[in-house]
Parts: C-alpha cells; sequence; structure tokens
C-alpha cells in the first residue's frame, strides 16, 4: 500500500443531522481540496462522506491504470454507505468531482441536490481527443500536471505534478461524453459555482451544463478564483453558500 500525501486522507463522518453530503475531489486531486468543504459540512451537522478516488492521493503511478468506471464505482458505493444512514443526501464536487456528482445525479433521481465547482461536463473536441489517442499509441504515459490552478500565492494544491493520459481519455470517452446527453432528464435543484477565470475546465463547460439542465439551477460566479476555487480566495463563499444550500434543499 502506497503511502497516503499528507492531507489526502478520506473522511467519514457522522453528524447530528439526519441528512448526508456526499463530497468528491477531482481528476488527479485528493481530499485535500475538499478539506473545508467537508468540514464545513461537519460543522453544520450532516454526516459526511469524503472518499479518496482510485488511484488518487498517492503516487502518479497508481493512477495510470485507473479508469471513469474505478472512480464512478468509488462515488456509487460512498452515496450508498451515506444513503444508508442519510435521509436526504445532497452531492458536491470539484472539477471530475463534479463530474462524478452529475453521474450520481443522473443514476439516483432521489438525491436531494446538487453542487458543481467548476465542473467538468462535456468530453474535449474529436480532434484533441484523437490527439491524446495518439500519443497513448505511442507509448506516452503523461504530460505536465493541470493541478494547483490558484489565484491565491499562498496556497499550494497538493495535487500530482502530471497528468495521466490514459486516465485521461477514460474521463472524456467513458464519462463525460455519455453524461453530457443526461442534463436534460435530471431534476433536483443544482448549485453551480464557477470561476470566469480557469484555467483547466473553461467556464464554457458551466454554461454547457447551466443551459441544458432538467431542474432549477442556481449560478454563483466566483470572481476571485482559480479552477480549484475551494482552496482559492472565494473559498469561504463557497462553503456558506454550499451548506446553506443542503440546508434549503434537505428541509
Amino acid at each position: 500500500m502506497t503511502d497516503i500525501i499528507a492531507g489526502a486522507e478520506p473522511l467519514s463522518h457522522n453528524g447530528t443531522s439526519p441528512h448526508g453530503v456526499l463530497v468528491l475531489h477531482g481528476f488527479t486531486g485528493n481530499p485535500g481540496s475538499m478539506r473545508g468543504v467537508a468540514d464545513a459540512m461537519v460543522a453544520a451537522g450532516f454526516h459526511v462522506e469524503m472518499p479518496l478516488l482510485p488511484g488518487h492521493g498517492t503516487r502518479v503511478a497508481d493512477m495510470l491504470p485507473t479508469r471513469w468506471a474505478d472512480w464512478s464505482a468509488a462515488a456509487d458505493a460512498a452515496y450508498q454507505r451515506l444513503a444508508a444512514r442519510s435521509s436526504k443526501v445532497v452531492v458536491v464536487g470539484l472539477s471530475m468531482g463534479g463530474a462524478l456528482t452529475l453521474r450520481l445525479g443522473a443514476d439516483h433521481p432521489e438525491i436531494a441536490g446538487l453542487v458543481c465547482i467548476n465542473p467538468a461536463t462535456q468530453p474535449m473536441p474529436a480532434e484533441m481527443i484523437a490527439m491524446v489517442e495518439g500519443m497513448v499509441a505511442e507509448g506516452t504515459e503523461s504530460l505536465p500536471a493541470i493541478g494547483s490552478d490558484i489565484a491565491d500565492p499562498d496556497v499550494k494544491e497538493s495535487a500530482y505534478e502530471a497528468t495521466p493520459l490514459a486516465p485521461l481519455l477514460s474521463l472524456m470517452v467513458d464519462g463525460l461524453a455519455p453524461l453530457a446527453q443526461c442534463y436534460g432528464s435530471m431534476h433536483m435543484p443544482l448549485l453551480l459555482m464557477n470561476s470566469p477565470q480557469d484555467h483547466v475546465v473553461e467556464p464554457a463547460q458551466a454554461e454547457f451544463l447551466a443551459s441544458n439542465y432538467g431542474g432549477p439551477v442556481e449560478r454563483l460566479s466566483l470572481e476571485r478564483s482559480y479552477h480549484v476555487a475551494t482552496q482559492d480566495y472565494d473559498r469561504q463563499l463557497i462553503f456558506d453558500e454550499a451548506v446553506a444550500f443542503a440546508h434549503r434543499v434537505c428541509a
């Protein structure tokens, strides 16, 4: 068992509320980026599950063999653990965690509400996918990191220092391509928070979700933050708004 990066540990917490919140981190990231969200939900009394997704939070080599099916299965298992002790569940996710949040919403219409923070919602264009497929076929395993896109110079995300390409392809092809067809049939409330200055997931992805989503959508613009907004200047705003939303949709 490879050692977990300090601060990347998963969380399972029994709260005083009858309701629960599932918290999901992003691609090449780990629970460290979502710790503040989870802690805010704990402080608000919710049951909380925050899993460490397969291949994450240790070393890049551990992520190379993992795929969308592994991460989505882990997210679903965490949801089942939480649902077993909660009367209502809210799911909160950042980046790929936002995509997993939407996947759970599509698969479990009983979920009370979804919170997506700079979510990945569509696959990259076909020509980009073909380019990455070519690189993988030629034996390229990874590219430089996408992590730690944060405006605050005093904060660094403990994400991997590389982007594994075969897992990235799986996120696009196995994850986002089918998921993008599901938004219109989803009806639980959605709180969508995104950064106009995001250097990892273009803001157009949030617009695509908002314009295609079948249920009520609340929007919040994270004007002072980059992609990892949960660790950036707007983090307290995110924590407060997510907690307030969870209370509203579970009431």
